[in-house]
């Protein structure tokens, strides 16, 4: 295993660690932003779109930390980006209505009306965006390595 897929599976494992977590603060922090308050039947259903939403993403997102640089025709936040849509259903199931988003936010994520769609490893946890810096910073590494050899020859 190469550096770029060895970081890969570090950070796929830190994802689907904090992906679950990152779901059920998701929908407690705007159901209590409401007013809600907060019942062992809402964390339920935020716990269920949490395995839901890990059992969805992280295989694509494992499949792609782990492909040959060259094969790799997205990032794992293009991917991440679709976690909004767990807590969303949850908040939408028991009637939260949206918050206000601005103008990029509307055009650019239609479907994120509670404005959760991630924009960052950060928004995973401090780990998350340490490993996502790192996959990053390897993967320009073995591109531009990659081409040199290419040129080399």
């Amino acid at each position: 295993m190469d550096p770029l897929q060895e970081i890969g599976v570090q950070l796929a494992q830190e994802l689907e660690e904090a992906i679950p977590r990152w779901v059920e603060s998701s929908v407690r922090d705007i159901y209590q932003a409401w007013g809600g308050a907060w019942d062992e039947q809402i964390a339920e259903n935020a716990r269920l779109a949490g395995a839901q939403c890990v059992n969805d993403l992280i295989p694509a997102i494992t499949e792609l930390l782990q492909a040959d640089v060259d094969k790799q025709n997205t990032n794992p936040m293009s991917i991440l980006r679709m976690a909004a849509r767990y807590p969303t259903e949850v908040l939408s199931r028991i009637g939260i209505p949206p918050v206000q988003r601005d103008e990029y936010a509307e055009e650019a994520f239609p479907q994120d009306v509670y404005d959760l769609t991630p924009t960052a490893f950060l928004d995973f946890g401090q780990r998350c965006h340490e490993l996502g810096i790192t996959w990053g910073a390897t993967k320009a590494h073995a591109h531009f390595a990659r081409r040199r050899e290419g040129q080399s020859r």
